[in-house]
């Protein structure tokens, strides 16, 4: 199958190795994966301020840089679930439509698509798992604790075949980090205490890596870890997937 890469913007700008980790994992289960170099910002931060109306260019550019593969891949719960939610195009709507049903978070697209059921991998640490708002709520990635229904997790069930890495049970495991995009700017003083609370659940765990699928969630709280100078560190879930 034909696969094109999606790599958000503050991946590509801060922390390209996630994308190269994505890459050698779709790889190494057969795909055949390429990289659109002209591709952008996906619109998501326009959107996410109320300003929806002006991602019209993101869509077109990201309609012609993917319209041709049969999956789109991301490494981001978010990005994904924007694209999934809002991608439109005036001059290609079947083109769109197209991507919005096969564009795929990386776990969500191991597990789904590809049926992965175990990686082989070696990561020996104590970690624990942030799991997303979008990726949970949005593209149910897990189950929500406080429905009362059986729980699953796509990104743990391939965290759990990992060699020597312990996986721990947080108090509040699908608790938001405050984040949010543009709402860490617009709200700091709130967005900093949800995310110092998080935190704490993970040293609560002495954990040696907090690790997740959205990097700007984890950029987040290495901010955090930083200002506290703090030895615990942050991790992308590709990169601990493509561990040897």
């Amino acid at each position: 199958m034909k696969v094109g890469l999606f790599i958000p913007c503050y991946v590509d700008q801060f922390y390209p190795q996630i994308g190269i980790a994505s890459l050698e994992l779709l790889e190494k289960f057969g795909c055949e994966v390429s990289f659109p170099m002209d591709q952008t910002c996906c619109g998501q931060p326009m959107a996410n301020s109320g300003y929806a109306h002006l991602t019209g260019g993101c869509d077109t550019n990201f309609v012609n840089n993917f319209s041709e593969f049969d999956y789109v891949v991301c490494p981001s719960g978010s990005c994904t679930m924007h694209v999934k939610e809002h991608l439109h195009s005036k001059e290609n709507e079947a083109a769109a439509t197209h991507i919005r049903k096969h564009v795929y978070e990386l776990t969500e697209f191991l597990t789904d698509v590809l049926k992965v059921e175990s990686i082989e991998g070696n990561f020996p640490y104590k970690v624990g798992m942030h799991q997303s708002c979008h990726g949970q709520r949005g593209l149910k990635l897990s189950q929500m604790s406080e429905l009362n229904a059986a729980p699953f997790s796509k990104p743990n069930q391939l965290l759990s075949s990992i060699k020597g890495l312990e996986l721990v049970s947080l108090n509040r495991k699908d608790e938001c980090c405050g984040f949010g995009g543009t709402f860490c700017v617009t709200e700091e003083a709130v967005s900093v205490k949800m995310g110092q609370d998080r935190i704490q659940d993970h040293k609560e765990h002495n954990v040696d890596y907090i690790t997740g699928g959205d990097m700007s969630c984890l950029m987040h709280l290495e901010g955090i870890l930083r200002r506290q100078k703090s030895n615990i560190k942050v991790i992308h879930i590709a990169e601990i997937l493509n561990s040897i």
